[in-house]
């Protein structure tokens, strides 16, 4: 799989997928024999029960997933960190995480929050500016939904990118409807023209048992071979 040392996984907006994608990214990889490590910077939404860390190591199997800081609210890290009282790390402590863990690991995936610009710090650091602290070994998977509007909105991710030369490796569209339309196939050919297509994750994968889950993430991430 021809991805560097470290991913960042952003989406063009908030449930679009990243979680699942990462979990297929991490198992695919793990399929190939390397070791992953996964990380989030700022995990929201803990009183309802959210962990994108927990929910990746159930899909993916056993690996190093932890989060830089867990926040109570099922909100962006800024506003839950207020009302938690309490004070967000700086890039900085998030961009040493990573580097740690990339000296022990093949590949370390590091999920955002929301989409890209989203602030991850009280400085208005985001996913942005985290893969500008971690430099060359790092590149961006933007997650992107395959309905109306995506090509817009994903359109504005590729371009906040480029604008601050930060490389992007690929596109996956997080959630491919079981019986896509017109819509839906237009929309993968006109972003697969553009832009390496890393795949498509079926709508409800994280449904499927962990093991068919697993066998089958390589399939659905056929694009990042190439």
């Amino acid at each position: 799989m021809r991805l560097p040392p470290i991913v960042l996984v952003t989406g063009t907006d908030t449930g679009v997928g990243k979680t699942v994608t990462t979990a297929a990214l991490a198992s695919a990889l793990q399929a190939e024999g390397r070791s992953v490590a996964v990380y989030k910077p700022c995990q929201s939404g803990a009183a309802v029960g959210d962990s994108d860390c927990t929910e990746i190591a159930r899909l993916a199997g056993p690996l190093t997933a932890e989060a830089g800081v867990v926040l109570q609210e099922p909100l962006a890290p800024v506003p839950a960190a207020a009302l938690d009282r309490v004070a967000l790390p700086p890039l900085a402590a998030h961009a040493t995480r990573v580097r740690e863990l990339a000296s022990t690991h093949d590949h370390v995936l590091v999920e955002g929050s929301g989409g890209l610009l989203v602030e991850l710090d009280h400085d208005g650091g985001t996913l942005a500016d985290l893969g500008r602290h971690l430099g060359p070994d790092a590149g961006f998977v933007v997650v992107a939904r395959p309905a109306l509007g995506t090509l817009n909105h994903t359109a504005l991710t590729l371009e906040a990118l480029e604008r601050r030369d930060l490389a992007i490796r690929g596109v996956v569209l997080g959630s491919w409807p079981d019986d896509p339309g017109v819509l839906e196939h237009g929309n993968r050919a006109t972003l697969g023209a553009s832009r390496p297509l890393l795949g498509v994750i079926p709508e409800r994968a994280a449904d499927l048992p962990p093991v068919t889950f697993r066998e089958a993430s390589a399939h659905w991430l056929s694009g990042a071979w190439s």
